[in-house]
């Protein structure tokens, strides 16, 4: 799909950087701000290639994609002088006389690969990060959502000098060659068999990653959470997007007692948002691809199900669905569902559903509805993952002050407004001696006077 060769990009790009002129924060900015001009000058053409890909709203659009984007470009043009300075450190009695200081530096030449589900967020933002920490960036968008990519490309590619930022589309083939070259930093959004191929990959040239991957990300229901607004804040994130939402909650683990009572709830927040035909509503996303579709309707279970469960293939159409009656042992328990499906669990005792979770891969975001402190205690206390909410979904990741990631098999790493900024820096230690004089105690001839100075300067 390319004919762009990819040593000669990353050579130019490298030898761009070691030119220094990505280093000034007055260019950092002034890129960072005509990023935003041509995004927001092309906002008509990114509308109608996302609609093209998923049917979303230029509504939608806005909220969960290009918005992250502005906030994050706005937060780096605002802090970028304050996050480069260079930062005093305590010194030690042992280095005395002295100063010591951290300074942040940039890696080099970064690789930012995409992800299809929120495909300008998901490529954009973090070399939004990469370029304020001082780098170059080379993206690739998922070739999945093919006219979103074409829409990146263009719009980068016509405005930015390749050796600066350049998108480069294609499939695996031109992500292979990608990845074949060396990058100083490897950003990766998707799943988690692939993060593990970009891992392998980089290690050929120890080059540092960052893995933003997914999980069955479990919403825990107490039986004094506000049910009304549980069921509506549940709704809302689990069908947003169509379901194809890494931080979506996954599955529902709620008490015995309230459980239909959730359900409830929930059927008549799908009827307010998407109405009684969800085909027909401008606000519910398709599925990407035939194949997805294929695979979100085998872990559909139709004797579970007791909300939607209709599909249409030619429209790459899911109903948003609820499956009760689940346990952890049929097929949608068994992978991230990523689609309109919701399977709910009933528990009596929040031992054995913390043992559930605590038995399968960290989840890479956790939600918990109630307002019981101890409750909420011990469940952020015994339970690892990326990060999460308590009595809301999804919207911890519009916080750009909480850094973003996952934990174990969910992802390493994160980003999102300063922790952005530092996952693409380095921080450069340095130790500024004085002339004036020098200590005999570390050289020879070592005495016991010498051993017992050191053990009060040391311990």
């Amino acid at each position: 799909m390319n004919s762009i060769n990819y040593n000669n990009l990353i050579s130019s790009q490298l030898e761009y950087f070691n030119s220094n002129i990505t280093k000034d924060v007055n260019f950092r900015i002034e890129m960072l701000k005509k990023l935003k001009q041509v995004l927001k000058s092309n906002e008509a053409l990114l509308d109608e290639a996302i609609y093209k890909d998923f049917k979303k709203s230029s509504f939608e659009n806005y909220v969960t994609e290009l918005s992250l984007i502005y906030h994050e470009i706005n937060i780096a043009i605002k802090n970028l002088r304050k996050w480069t300075k260079k930062k005093r450190v305590k010194t030690n009695l042992a280095n005395m006389p002295g100063k010591s200081y951290v300074i942040p530096e940039p890696l080099g030449v970064t690789l930012t690969i995409g992800a299809w589900n929120y495909p300008y967020q998901l490529s954009i933002l973090p070399a939004v990060s990469a370029l304020a920490a001082g780098n170059t960036a080379v993206i690739k968008p998922s070739e999945l959502a093919l006219n979103t990519s074409h829409a990146m490309a263009k719009i980068i590619n016509e405005n930015f000098d390749a050796k600066y930022l350049h998108v480069v589309e294609g499939g695996v083939e031109e992500t292979t060659a990608l990845l074949n070259e060396k990058f100083d930093k490897i950003f990766y959004t998707g799943s988690s068999n692939v993060g593990k191929i970009i891992m392998k990959a980089a290690a050929e040239n120890l080059t540092p990653v960052t893995l933003e991957l997914g999980g069955k990300s479990p919403a825990i229901v107490m039986n004094d959470a506000d049910i009304n607004i549980t069921a509506q804040r549940i709704t809302w994130a689990k069908f947003l997007n169509g379901g194809q939402t890494c931080v979506a909650p996954d599955y529902i683990l709620v008490k015995k007692d309230i459980k239909q009572k959730l359900i409830d709830k929930i059927k008549l927040n799908i009827d307010k948002i998407y109405g009684n035909a969800p085909q027909n509503s401008d606000a519910f996303v398709r599925i990407i691809n035939k194949r997805h579709f294929i695979r979100i309707t085998e872990l559909i279970d139709t004797d579970k199900v007791i909300i939607g469960g209709e599909t249409n293939e030619n429209d790459l159409f899911i109903s948003p669905t609820v499956m009760h009656n689940v346990t952890f042992d049929d097929a949608v328990m068994q992978e991230e569902i990523f689609g309109p499906v919701l399977p709910v669990i009933e528990f009596t005792d929040i031992d054995w559903a913390i043992k559930q979770i605590k038995d399968r891969p960290k989840p890479l975001a956790l939600y918990l509805f109630t307002s019981n402190k101890r409750m909420i205690k011990k469940i952020l206390h015994e339970i690892s993952f990326g990060g999460g909410a308590i009595n809301d979904a999804v919207m911890h990741l519009a916080n750009s002050n909480l850094p973003f990631g996952g934990v174990g098999q969910s992802g390493m790493g994160n980003y999102h407004g300063k922790a952005g900024f530092d996952t693409f820096s380095h921080f450069k230690s340095i130790l500024k001696k004085s002339t004036l004089f020098e200590p005999s105690v570390k050289y020879t001839p070592y005495t016991d006077f010498k051993r017992k100075l050191l053990k009060m300067l040391i311990e």
